[in-house]
């Protein structure tokens, strides 16, 4: 499709050297960028993409994608990323919870054969992004640190940054979208941040070590946080040890190295152990990272969007950062496709309002899932609390389409069903209460499971909220939902 070319006049003596303009700004090219820009570039558009660092990331998260977003991928025409990277097909999770073990397997049948989850090296990944990217002629991609968005009267025209020797540029375009990651210097005047920091990641890489169950990954209901592990490469297993961040050790010290000697790596199976002691010992082998919690509250901007982990984070224990990522990206696309100008700064901002809206689906069962996992899965004081571990462990191990499928299939993006995640969680609940009055009832089992109940309405009614309750279980009430493009 061609879209007509635009010009600004422009005159800002001191500011910088305009670069020219293009039809699209996206800051950052990480998995949603670098994703936008190859699908928006393929669509036609003019895009630049201005990304911090252009070295391939070295990050011990964005490792794990679901069968869900699997699909997105291949939507986005980008399915041979995974290609030639070592990438490991991933079937489903084991859980581990007291010498005992729960399959979890995704429900593929009814899709084809290389339809399943994909673990990597994330770094491989975004380079295949990238490298796909910046083959479509009109994409120009370029190592840059954008500064700020360049406002005028309330309309976003693009963005001042420095390039790769440090000169000071402006690039103009009609829509620019920020997409740079989980510590993004720009979304403050884009979105209403809150971020929260439950716990850190300590990541490390085991070598020589197989799991009893191929293409599963593993998670250990370990006190007092889950532990990960599964295979990034045919020859490597990742670990991942949540820690509470109230109290991390340092790595600098040897403290973090005790720790996961003398309290992790007793817990784990046994076919874990040897590797990950070895690991533990292998000299900067121990990574940290924080595992950041953000809901998405937007503040729609004329000639702006915000995307990725700039706008929307949730904990990444079920690994489902970047199947929001990727299905974002493709309903982006989507909105633009029929949008032959650009410069009506105001009534396309009115327009992708509907994005917030049509993103819940996905995102907000992901992010449901991912935080509500992550409070019931980790140890607690509260007895409560632990008789709703021991509820959803057996829930899932009663598998199923109605059980553990079900929530396999929220979990892997494959069915994003807000109403079906809320049924579910609802039945865990009245499970555990029944399991708690088994053999018969008595006032001190009443009692239990009547905490069980609140301590589960606790966890989910706070999560839905920050949701937005209207739009993840009553989209069709939202105007914004019926947005149509303009003229």
């Amino acid at each position: 499709m061609e879209f007509p070319k635009e010009r600004y006049c422009v005159n800002e003596p001191g500011n910088g050297e305009v670069v020219g303009t293009t039809d699209i700004i996206i800051v950052g090219a990480g998995v949603a960028g670098a994703a936008l820009a190859y699908s928006l570039g393929k669509d036609g558009r003019r895009v630049r993409v201005i990304e911090r660092d252009l070295k391939p990331p070295e990050r011990i998260a964005g490792e794990g994608l679901m069968p869900g977003g699997y699909l997105k991928l291949i939507e986005l025409g980008l399915e041979d990323c995974v290609d030639d990277i070592d990438a490991q097909p991933v079937l489903g999770y084991v859980l581990y919870r007291d010498g005992k073990d729960a399959k979890l397997s995704f429900p593929l049948e009814k899709f084809r054969s290389h339809v399943a989850g994909r673990n990597f090296h994330n770094g491989r990944f975004v380079q295949r992004l990238r490298d796909k990217a910046a083959s479509i002629h009109n994409v120009t991609l370029e190592q840059g640190t954008v500064t700020s968005l360049l406002e005028e009267n309330g309309t976003v025209k693009g963005v001042h940054y420095k390039n790769k020797s440090g000169q000071v540029l402006i690039a103009y375009a009609p829509l620019t979208i920020v997409c740079d990651g989980g510590f993004s210097s720009l979304r403050r005047s884009l979105c209403y941040p809150k971020v929260d920091v439950p716990s850190y990641f300590v990541g490390l890489i085991l070598n020589n070590c197989k799991h009893t169950h191929p293409d599963f990954g593993a998670l250990v209901l370990a006190d007092p946080s889950p532990i990960l592990f599964y295979p990034i490469s045919s020859t490597e297993i990742r670990c991942l040890v949540d820690v509470p961040s109230q109290n991390v050790p340092s790595v600098s010290t040897g403290e973090m190295a005790h720790y996961l000697k003398a309290l992790v790596a007793p817990q784990v199976p046994p076919e874990f152990y040897t590797a990950l002691v070895s690991a533990i010992e292998k000299r900067d082998n121990i990574k940290i990272m924080q595992n950041r919690i953000m809901a998405a509250a937007p503040h729609p901007t004329p000639g702006a969007l915000l995307m990725g982990d700039a706008f929307n984070m949730r904990h990444p224990i079920t690994g489902g950062g970047m199947t929001v990522a990727l299905s974002d990206a493709v309903l982006v696309r989507d909105l633009l496709r029929p949008l032959r100008n650009l410069h009506d700064a105001s009534a396309v901002c009115r327009y992708l309002e509907s994005f917030y809206t049509l993103r819940k689906p996905m995102a907000s069962t992901i992010n449901t899932m991912a935080n509500l996992l992550h409070k019931v899965f980790s140890a607690s004081s509260d007895p409560a609390m632990e008789d709703m571990q021991q509820a959803c462990f057996k829930y899932l191990r009663l598998g199923g389409g109605v059980f553990g499928n079900g929530l396999s299939a929220l979990i892997s993006g494959l069915y994003p069903r807000p109403l079906s995640l809320a049924f579910h969680f609802l039945a865990l609940a009245i499970y555990g209460v029944g399991q708690l009055l088994l053999p018969f009832p008595s006032p001190k089992r009443l009692w239990r499971g009547a905490k069980l109940l609140w301590v589960a309405s606790n966890i989910l009614v706070p999560l839905i909220k920050s949701e937005d309750v209207r739009q993840m279980f009553f989209p069709l009430t939202v105007p914004a939902y019926y947005r149509t493009p303009p003229l």
